[in-house]
């Protein structure tokens, strides 16, 4: 099979996960049924695991597997769930990936994986503090096109958040393999982060201080 990556793109790669700090452990859940990007995905993530020893990769069918997908709240494939792995004990962050983290994604990807080796979202003491005291769920899903370039800000800021709360969970939605649901949220233009089932909605990528304002907003 074809590699995906370059030789400039695993050079950067190689250096920037010899500085990774704790266990990354990518779940991917594919399925044999009407998953274009299933086997493309699967291949993307397992060169990017080989490049480091830090980094493991499972692969799980959603169908077979349906107790583990309900779990992590997986329900279309290809699923992607980012942990943290500390002396062999899962630590999920609630950061997902529905399609294919390809084209500007892929920075996403990378980013989110350093961030959960670090065990460090970034954020700052406001925004951790307020995040951190939320009592109940709350879902972002942030509605990307592998082409948008403005997507990853947008992305990385809700996985982010995720990292501070068991409650929260952060999804990256590949808009053009789920058509479906984009049309559901109105999705018309990317970055587009939907907050609790459509309780609020952001379009663009905005800085975190913004997109708190809309969470407080939608969780009244």
């Amino acid at each position: 099979m074809a590699k995906l990556l370059n030789e400039s793109v695993k050079s950067q790669l190689l250096e920037l996960f010899g500085k990774l700090k704790g266990n990354v452990r990518l779940i991917l859940f594919t399925s044999e049924m009407n998953c274009e990007y299933c086997t493309d995905t699967y291949s993307l993530l397992a060169e990017v695991a080989g490049l480091s020893p830090k980094i493991s990769l499972d692969v799980l069918d959603i169908e077979e597997k349906s107790t583990e997908a309900g779990k992590f709240g997986v329900d279309k494939t290809p699923g992607l769930v980012i942990a943290d792995e500390d002396s062999g004990e899962l630590v999920d962050y609630g950061i997902r990936f529905f399609g294919i983290p390809a084209g500007h994604e892929f920075s996403s990807l990378i980013q989110d994986i350093v961030m959960v080796s670090d065990r460090s979202s970034g954020l700052d003491e406001k925004a951790r503090q307020f995040l951190g005291e939320l009592d109940a769920p709350l879902n972002l899903q942030v509605f990307v096109t592998p082409t948008c370039p403005y997507c990853p800000q947008a992305v990385v800021l809700a996985h982010r958040m995720a990292m501070e709360n068991p409650l929260i969970t952060a999804d990256a939605v590949e808009a053009s393999e789920f058509p479906e649901l984009a049309d559901q949220y109105k999705v018309t233009g990317v970055p587009h982060t939907v907050i609790n089932d459509g309780a609020g909605n952001v379009i663009g990528a905005v800085p975190a201080e913004q997109l708190l304002v809309e969470i407080k907003a939608a969780i009244k």
